[in-house]
C-alpha cells in the first residue's frame, strides 16, 4: 500500500498479533551479541544465590542505572524481588565454565567460585570484568519477565579484561576489527 506525503496514517491503537513463532523470535534475538552476566545476591538466610544472564543495559549516568530481567518463573524470583540489593558480574572471557554452571538449574554453581560481599551480602566474583554492586530501586513486570532497576551504588572494572560474549546460542571471545 503506498501513502502521498501528505496522507495521514493512523496507526493501530495496538500490537498486531506476532507474524512468527516462539522459536523464531528467539532465534531473531538471538543475532544480537551481548556481554554475559552472573546476577548474584544473598536471601534473609544468608544463602548465596546467582544465575547467568544476558540481558542486562545501562539506563541512566545520574543516577546511574542498570536494568537486567528474570522469568517471572525463575525459582529465584522471590528473593530478588523482596531483597534490597544485588550484584550484577559482567563475564570475562576466561569464565565461560562458570557461565554455563550458573545457566544449568540443580547446579551446584558456587563449588570452587571465591568471592567477596558486596552491599546487602551480594556475592562480587573474582576474575569478572566488571561488577555493579545495586540498590533493588524498581521493578516492572512485562510478559514472561521481570524488569528490574537497579541503582549502582559502587562498581569495579578489571582494565584491559576481554568479554565473553553471546550470539546465535554460542559463547565468544572479542577480536578486535
Amino acid at each position: 500500500m503506498k501513502f502521498h506525503a501528505t496522507e495521514r496514517v493512523t496507526p493501530p491503537r495496538q500490537a498486531q498479533p506476532p507474524s512468527f513463532s516462539a522459536q523464531e523470535f528467539r532465534a531473531a534475538l538471538g543475532m544480537f551479541a551481548t556481554g554475559v552476566t552472573i546476577v548474584t545476591a544473598c536471601t534473609e538466610q544468608g544463602e548465596v544465590i546467582g544465575l547467568t544472564a544476558n540481558s542486562f543495559n545501562s539506563v541512566s549516568l545520574d543516577p546511574p542505572l542498570v536494568l537486567w530481567s528474570l522469568s517471572r518463573a525463575a525459582a529465584s524470583m522471590s528473593v530478588f524481588s523482596a531483597g534490597s540489593h544485588y550484584a550484577i558480574n559482567i563475564l570475562a572471557n576466561d569464565q565461560k565454565d562458570l557461565a554455563e554452571r550458573f545457566a544449568r538449574r540443580g547446579a551446584d554453581r558456587w563449588s570452587g567460585v571465591t568471592y567477596d560481599r558486596g552491599a546487602g551480602g551480594a556475592p562480587l566474583l573474582h576474575g569478572a570484568a566488571a561488577s555493579f554492586e545495586c540498590f533493588n530501586r524498581s521493578r516492572y513486570e512485562e510478559g514472561d519477565h521481570v524488569i528490574f532497576v537497579g541503582e549502582v551504588e559502587r562498581c569495579t572494572w578489571r582494565g584491559g579484561a576481554s568479554p565473553l560474549l553471546f550470539h546465535g546460542g554460542r559463547y565468544f571471545t572479542e577480536h578486535p576489527l
